[in-house]
């Protein structure tokens, strides 16, 4: 999906995030926070990003293109959302169930953005986990980078669905009868 350089505003982002604020989550631990990059601090994610990859890839022979490579990698959206898991302090809390939640979250941000007619999807990579990128995002300990967000508006028509296995292979109907 191609994203124009446009930014959306940041009137346009906040709906976004209210929506994913509002997934469901157990004790209401909300086990996540968001980093909103765009302009400079998108060419600074994409320097820590390449310095992740010339330490993980220290003495390659085509080190300076990986680099270049992954620093190029976020300008391929005008704004980015950092999502960050938070580990709860809640008494009830279990991880298992906060990063559920915080999926929960990740689609209803993705859902919000395309109602809007915005264009999103997720990005990840090796470096979201690196040392530069997660001192970059100023993250505490016990937090991690769930995922980017790569946001704009989009140009041209968008790409076709990824095939997916049909919904009646990967569902069991019990106590219906017949079965649908």
């Amino acid at each position: 999906m191609s994203l124009c350089d446009c930014p959306p505003t940041p009137s346009e982002v906040m709906p976004l995030l209210e929506a994913a604020v509002r997934a469901p989550n157990h004790h209401l631990t909300e086990p996540w926070r968001f980093i909103v990059l765009t302009g400079q601090a998108i060419e600074d994610l994409g320097e820590a990003m390449g310095e992740s990859v010339r330490r993980q890839h220290a003495g390659a022979h085509d080190l300076e293109m990986k680099v270049q490579v992954e620093r190029a990698r976020p300008r391929r959206a005008p704004v980015i959302i950092a999502v960050i898991y938070v580990p709860s302090d809640h008494p009830r809390a279990r991880e298992v169930e906060d990063r559920y939640a915080l999926g929960a979250a990740i689609e209803n941000l993705l859902l919000a953005a395309h109602a809007t007619g915005l264009a999103a999807y997720l990005r990840t990579g090796a470096a979201a986990y690196a040392s530069e990128v997660r001192d970059f995002l100023g993250l505490a300990d016990g937090e991690e980078v769930a995922s980017f967000v790569y946001l704009g508006r989009p140009v041209g028509q968008p790409r076709p669905l990824s095939r997916r296995t049909p919904a009646s292979e990967r569902t069991t109907w019990r106590g219906w009868d017949p079965a649908p």
